[in-house]
């Protein structure tokens, strides 16, 4: 299916080609300033600190469904073996064969490309297969940490799980919005919790794959009109699935990697932040979720703390 007009007026509407330069291969990132940074560590009140990340293990979240995307697999390489000799300390080591979107994770700008372009106008095939991602991989953004807001639909849903049909729309950000009693920010990473996460966590992962809510093709304008410097969310393929206009597959991928430059993260267990954002009745938060600097990779696994 050709990429109908309407993907291409908001493409248009969003596109950040040449905002930061011919050169630049980080996007939104560009907003986290350090004076952003610096408002954002005011943001801790009480050192509360909420993992985010899914456990790196074989029984995974992925079932198969997309190609190459493996489960992590762990291998002992040496165990307890005196390297230096007998009576020398023993040593124990691993290896690890993985998809780097295999769980929680990070989609490099170089992710997704569409009518043969990557971010800032650049050609898909700089990708290549020995070298990965000549532009825009996902080493090139070498520290996220902001402000974070949770936009807990969900919750202002007055549900605990979104529908697997639900497509989240700018005015259910809004309405997470005012929730979390702030207002989204330049600069700002938004964690936006549809409560999919729950089925995963049940040991239900077909079901927690597909049908799935996620972001409408109507968020992309709002991220930007708001300035974000990235998103993540709790789902597996971040925007809703099926695809909310018949046979347009990944178009939010396209808006927000491509046309926009800003990352995107999937796979994020927001479940305890949702609660602990309750409890402490604050939204906000410092965001600490650094990507694996694997040089030339499309996407990469993060461990994200929340530290309120």
């Amino acid at each position: 299916m050709t990429l109908p007009a309407e993907f291409h007026d908001i493409a248009k509407r969003v596109n950040n080609w040449g905002r930061w330069g011919a050169d630049d291969e980080i996007g939104t990132l560009n907003l986290i300033t350090d004076e952003v940074v610096r408002q954002a560590a005011a943001e801790v009140r009480t050192g509360r600190r909420v993992p985010l990340a899914l456990p790196l293990q074989q029984d995974g979240v992925q079932t198969g469904m997309i190609p190459g995307r493996v489960n992590p697999l762990h291998a002992m390489v040496q165990i307890n073996q005196e390297i230096f000799g007998p009576g020398t300390v023993a040593c124990s080591d691993d290896a690890v064969t993985m998809g780097l979107q295999a769980a929680t994770h990070w989609d490099a700008l170089t992710h997704v490309s569409h009518s043969g372009r990557l971010y800032n106008g650049r050609p898909a095939d700089t990708i290549t297969p020995h070298g990965g991602a000549q532009f825009s991989g996902i080493d090139k953004a070498r520290h996220i940490i902001s402000r974070g807001v949770l936009l807990d639909v969900a919750r202002a849903h007055g549900v605990a799980r979104l529908d697997g049909g639900h497509a989240v729309t700018p005015e259910d950000l809004e309405a997470a919005e005012e929730l979390a009693g702030t207002r989204v920010r330049a600069g700002d990473i938004v964690l936006v919790r549809t409560g999919q996460m729950q089925l995963c966590l049940a040991g239900d992962k077909h079901a927690y794959g597909y049908p799935s809510p996620g972001l409408s093709i109507r968020t992309p304008e709002w991220f930007h009109a708001r300035d974000v410097a990235a998103v993540a969310n709790d789902t597996l393929t971040f925007e809703i699935f099926p695809p909310e206009i018949e046979d347009l597959w990944l178009p939010v991928h396209a808006l927000d990697l491509v046309e926009m430059g800003m990352l995107q993260g999937q796979n994020w267990n927001l479940e305890e932040l949702s609660t602990a954002c309750g409890e402490e009745g604050r939204y906000t938060f410092l965001l600490s979720a650094m990507p694996e600097p694997f040089t030339g990779a499309t996407g990469t696994p993060v461990a994200p703390v929340a530290v309120l």
